[in-house]
């Protein structure tokens, strides 16, 4: 008698969940297009990957410059940053953005939007509901 009590419960709190946590698409991000034009390195794509990834690309910018520690700037839909930087480099710092400020730490899904609360930044997932602390960029 306990257990269909139990089912019935379960059954009820799987139908209050979002429809996107039983989604199971593949994320992927789009290949970096970049080029490197004397002291200048140009990502062509930067506001496509913005988009797959649902985040500003003022939020982007600013991790990617700190962590590359050079000054950069958005032209239209793509990214300037002065030096130059090889594809291991980009994919590597795109990989770590989307591991910390993308991917929920509890379900591992990407439908995630950033939110500030006074001085902390969390990111929330979409998917589970879980709020996330994440640091400040």
């Amino acid at each position: 008698m306990a257990s269909k009590s139990y089912e019935k419960l379960l059954d009820r709190a799987k139908a209050a969940l979002p429809k996107e946590a039983f989604k199971s698409e593949r994320f992927e991000l789009p290949r970096p297009n970049f080029t490197v034009i004397g002291n200048r390195t140009i990502l062509y794509n930067f506001k496509d990957i913005c988009d797959v990834m649902n985040r500003s690309q003022q939020h982007l910018m600013r991790f990617l410059s700190r962590e590359m520690a050079t000054a950069g700037s958005i032209e239209e839909a793509r990214a300037v940053f002065q030096g130059k930087f090889d594809e291991r480099t980009i994919r590597s710092l795109l990989g770590r953005y989307l591991q910390e400020f993308v991917i929920c730490p509890v379900c591992g899904r990407p439908d995630t939007k950033v939110k500030r609360e006074n001085r902390f930044v969390f990111i929330v997932c979409e998917a589970c509901g879980a709020k996330s602390p994440v640091r400040a960029v």
